[in-house]
């Protein structure tokens, strides 16, 4: 699928808002790759598909849950970290994208977790970044992102853990996970 084609396709499945968003994803994921020596073509197509499933109902999306085999301990958090997972599995059976890498990056983008690869990297930290977030932290991880991705993404998921503690909501164990990885040994 070429980039065009993916954009076509995103363009009737999201919001304009949104749309406008996975542009500036898209742009900020290839200039990352380009930096980072990642392949910019798959991430140019992961960062357009990473909502795919945004607007999809909640309900939708726990069947596809359940129907897929995703764990299911997802189904007790925010709705919201649905799209991810559900996305990764969604662009394989609706539009027929089968790419190990593109699929991860997707399905963790709004989580993260432990050892994520580079190309997982890219994208959670390019829609963390892109230009139009405007949030408490936001600036630093920008500052950083260019220098020591590792650590812009240690920053993001500490900057959401303490959001989400701050608005008294559940946190997802892998976010925890990718906030870990900087103490565990081995970690990065």
């Amino acid at each position: 699928m070429d980039r065009q084609e993916a954009l076509e396709i995103v363009k009737e499945k999201l919001k304009p808002k949104r749309y406008e968003h996975t542009i500036r994803v898209m742009d900020t994921a290839v200039s990352l790759a380009k930096y980072y020596g990642v392949n910019e073509k798959k991430i140019e197509l992961a960062a357009i598909l990473h909502d795919y499933a945004k607007y999809r109902s909640p309900d939708e999306m726990r069947r596809w849950v359940i129907k897929e085999k995703l764990p299911q301990d997802i189904l007790e958090y925010n709705d919201e970290l649905l799209h991810g997972p559900v996305g990764s599995k969604m662009i394989e059976h609706e539009l027929g994208v089968k790419d190990g890498l593109i699929q991860n990056a997707i399905y963790y983008h709004t989580t993260g977790k432990r050892n994520m690869t580079l190309f997982e990297k890219i994208i959670f930290i390019a829609d963390y970044i892109e230009p139009g977030r405007q949030f408490p932290g936001v600036e630093a991880v920008r500052e950083v992102v260019y220098k020591d991705i590792h650590e812009a993404c240690y920053m993001a998921a500490t900057n959401t853990i303490l959001f989400l503690m701050e608005m008294e909501q559940p946190i997802y164990p892998d976010t925890f996970q990718l906030y870990n990885e900087r103490y565990i040994k081995g970690g990065k």
